[in-house]
């Protein structure tokens, strides 16, 4: 199966750039030690097949502000980057990998400057579309909407169907909706790790994003 069709004349203009499918598309997610090195994410599709994964993702300040998503054979799918300076956890997408003057695809900004709030997920290609991600990813329980409201990815706690017991936060499910983007919706992923781990700071509870 394929999972993504990343091309730039196709994202630019449609949004997500994926060839639409029949049936909903299951990832399984591992987040790898964030003490060791090959820091990141592992991504398997419904067979156990890796499709996606991250690399290099340490406590170093330049992992944080910039991360690349791959594919199994270590082609960059798209670069995420936080951008500076700014007060409210912005961040950028850009296809492949991200060169200078090159501009981003996509941004993420929180829908409120003050208190808790969803994010919003501006597509720079395409006016006037939107989605909006809604939840708490810390606590691995968060959807991402379309402009008309309807679950297009979710993210939830894996559960082991052998012993039906809810499984650690490192592993979970990322569910997607026919004609939804795998390595766009893992990009998301990306920024959305980021954004919790650094409100969870100093020992602070992981804050709901709605």
């Amino acid at each position: 199966m394929k999972v993504s069709s990343i091309d730039d004349s196709e994202f630019s203009c449609n949004g997500i750039g994926s060839i639409p499918t029949t049936t909903d598309t299951h990832f399984t997610v591992m987040k790898t030690s964030l003490f060791f090195a090959g820091d990141g994410f592992t991504v398997y599709d419904c067979k156990g097949k890796l499709v996606f994964r991250v690399d290099s993702y340490g406590p170093d300040a330049r992992y944080r502000d910039e991360l690349v998503l791959m594919d199994p054979h270590g082609h960059c799918l798209f670069t995420v980057r936080r951008k500076r300076p700014s007060l409210h956890q912005r961040w950028e997408g850009y296809l492949r990998e991200r060169i200078n003057g090159q501009k981003p695809v996509f941004g993420v900004r929180r829908s409120s400057i003050i208190g808790p709030s969803s994010l919003t997920v501006d597509m720079y290609g395409n006016p006037g579309k939107e989605y909006q991600i809604e939840g708490s990813f810390g606590q691995r329980l968060c959807t991402v909407l379309n402009v008309k409201k309807e679950a297009v990815a979710k993210i939830r706690r894996k559960v082991d169907a052998s012993t039906n017991v809810v499984l650690g936060k490192d592993v979970f499910s990322l569910s997607l909706k026919p004609g939804f983007d795998g390595a766009f919706a893992m990009a998301l992923v990306l920024i959305l790790d980021q954004i919790s781990g650094d409100e969870g700071i100093g020992g602070e509870p992981d804050r709901t994003l709605v």
